[in-house]
């Protein structure tokens, strides 16, 4: 895939780190609602719009950490009330009761992955890029 050239970097993959491939895995893809590709035995892509989500489950051998992320993934998505049910399916750790407005006018609903990784599903609709709030 090539693209013009720009001077601002573009995020094009995100490693996730995963204990059990297969799981993560079989978890994104009903959270994602995409089969995603296998790329080799330890790693699991999904195209989110351009930029990769990458399962990584380390190896024996590998210095990759096994630990979960610290910080959030956000993902914006188009029906939120699917993807949160999907998400509640998936067996999604600490998600929210249910989509809420945020203070800053986003529509969202917060999770873990079962490894323990913090996600964020926001509504397109009211997606906020860092201009002002919308009232």
């Amino acid at each position: 895939m090539t693209s013009p050239k720009s001077p601002v970097p573009r995020l094009f993959r995100v490693a996730l780190p995963v204990t059990d491939i297969e799981k993560a895995s079989a978890f994104y893809a009903r959270v994602l609602a995409t089969p995603g590709e296998r790329v080799s035995k330890n790693r699991h892509y999904f195209d989110c719009g351009g930029t990769i989500l990458a399962c990584v489950e380390p190896g024996p051998q590998q210095s990759t950490r096994d630990t979960p992320n610290q910080e959030y993934l956000y993902f914006v998505v188009s029906d939120i009330e699917a993807v949160f049910k999907r998400a509640k399916e998936a067996g999604c750790r600490s998600l929210d009761e249910k989509v809420e407005t945020q203070h800053w006018g986003e529509r969202a609903f917060f999770a873990e992955d079962p490894f323990g990784n913090p996600l964020g599903f926001i509504d397109e609709a009211t997606l906020f890029t860092g201009s002002r709030p919308r009232a």
